[in-house]
């Protein structure tokens, strides 16, 4: 069954190359970011684990942790690894799932409808998760999910502008208009009044349209 945003992520435990871990417990009272690629040692993943390891950082400055996922055996993670740092600059961080008996990447819906077997019963095609990234909440709770062809490389710089916008619209009853980024206006939302809205941004708003009330990013 596909999730979609405000359902519990579903809970699980697995093997990665860092231990054994149950994923709730694992996220504990921040945010978390699951990401799946289609195969170990093929060349789009590897510039996309590598980039994700640089921007490591910056997710723990949001409190969002990263554990990534394929269908490959936790063996295989780990030998890989040395050519993801060789070749991007850059070692992973982060945890990576040995998904090999396909349970986690059903779980999630990252595998072609009708997906049966384990890993060693199918074709290699069918094996290949598609790349799927689910954002997380403290709540436990999907707050945003993409699915992106195996053949493109995912703009992970996008993930972390909509983690900002999601923890600051949790935060504050507002929303981030089209290509807002950290720090730039925000609109407050219809459903607070203008009575609310005058105690809430006291400094007064811009209102091109009644609907429209622009402030700046509150903090």
């Amino acid at each position: 069954m596909a999730l979609h945003i405000g359902d519990i992520a579903p809970d699980f435990t697995a093997e990665t190359t860092e231990g054994t871990i149950r994923f709730h417990d694992w996220i504990g009272d921040g945010w978390a970011i699951l990401f799946s690629h289609p195969k170990d040692f093929t060349p789009v993943c590897t510039t996309e684990l590598g980039y994700m390891a640089k921007l490591v950082p910056e997710f723990e400055k949001r409190h969002c942790k990263v554990i990534g996922l394929s269908v490959d055996s936790v063996e295989d993670h780990r030998r890989w690894l040395k050519d993801i740092e060789e070749t991007q600059g850059a070692a992973v961080n982060y945890p990576l799932i040995g998904d090999t008996d396909l349970s986690v990447a059903k779980l999630y819906d990252m595998l072609p409808a009708g997906a049966g077997g384990t890993a060693g019963q199918r074709t290699a095609a069918d094996n290949f998760t598609v790349r799927s990234v689910f954002v997380i909440g403290p709540d436990k709770k999907i707050k945003l999910t993409l699915t992106y062809p195996m053949s493109t490389g995912r703009n992970f710089d996008e993930i972390l502008r909509v983690l900002d916008s999601i923890e600051l619209t949790e935060k504050f009853k507002v929303a981030t208009p089209v290509n807002w980024h950290e720090g730039e206006d925000v609109i407050i939302v219809t459903s607070v009044k203008d009575d609310e809205a005058r105690e809430r941004f006291p400094e007064g708003w811009q209102a091109p349209k009644p609907y429209m009330r622009i402030v700046h990013q509150p903090h």
